[in-house]
């Protein structure tokens, strides 16, 4: 069982940035690919951006290019940079691992005036 938690979750006017962490439990860190997905009021949790253990990324699309995900491996962590925040940002984050399945409870990020 690995425990997962997020923080770095807030609010944040428009345009703004904000920076997600997680923390891992466990030693063998560096062998998950490490997602964060997000759960937008009244919608369901959708991709976000995913690093795999060669620190290759993917994004979803609506995030492309204003978003970044890394890795620490030394301190069992994964990052996600937020910049240029929207409204429509708004979700609760999750951070998600494999193999295992493993999922945070995740962090609020409200962005509004």
């Amino acid at each position: 069982q690995v425990q997962l938690v997020e923080s770095g979750g807030g609010l944040v006017q428009p345009g703004g940035s904000l920076r997600l962490s997680c923390a891992a439990s466990t030693r063998l860190f560096r062998i998950y690919t490490l997602s964060w997905y997000r759960q937008a009021p009244g919608k369901e949790r959708a991709f976000v951006a995913t690093i795999n253990p060669d620190a290759r990324t993917e994004y979803a699309d609506s995030v492309n290019g204003r978003f970044i995900i890394y890795r620490d491996d030394s301190k069992s962590e994964v990052y996600l940079q937020m910049n240029n925040l929207k409204p429509e940002d708004t979700a609760v984050y999750y951070c998600f691992i494999q193999p295992g399945g493993y999922w945070g409870r995740g962090t609020q990020d409200t962005v509004a005036l």
